[in-house]
């Protein structure tokens, strides 16, 4: 979670909203981002997605059987319907989204059950953290004038 939190952290200095996420296979991280929407000018460009998208590219495949997944935000539901569609092992996340997110919260996408994998699910991993990186994120975006 380290590394995701890392990549976070560098979201928020590119102005994106920071977020991160690693993939790991085997316990070897193969691919790591944070969020990339603004830079890239592309709305689907969240952490998980784009992470996912370069492990794929790495390994050669287009599904990550065995793959875990480190993120530090509760997934929305496009990112939950990615990690569900590569059958990512296991997500393991930080904190809760209770407006955004799609796993715990919201749709709930891995309860459905038109959802045809569903990973395990882990959460609460640098919780504090991560909430405190979004919150002071948003509270300096709000105290501009």
């Amino acid at each position: 979670m380290e590394i995701a939190l890392e990549e976070a952290r560098a979201a928020g200095d590119r102005g994106e909203v920071p977020i991160g996420a690693v993939v790991v296979v085997d316990g070897e991280p193969v691919a790591r981002s944070g969020n990339r929407t603004r830079e890239l000018n592309d709305i689907t460009a969240h952490a998980e997605i784009v992470a996912i998208r370069m492990a794929s590219d790495r390994l050669g495949q287009e599904r990550l059987v065995g793959a875990d997944l480190y993120v530090t935000l509760e997934p929305c539901t496009m990112c939950a319907a990615a990690i569900s569609f590569a059958r990512i092992r296991r997500l393991y996340y930080g904190a809760e989204d209770p407006k955004g997110g799609g796993v715990d919260n919201g749709v709930r996408f891995y309860a459905q059950p038109t959802c045809h994998h569903a990973p395990e699910v882990y959460s609460g991993f640098n919780e504090t953290e991560a909430a405190d990186m979004l919150r002071a994120f948003f509270s300096d975006r709000r105290d501009v004038p």
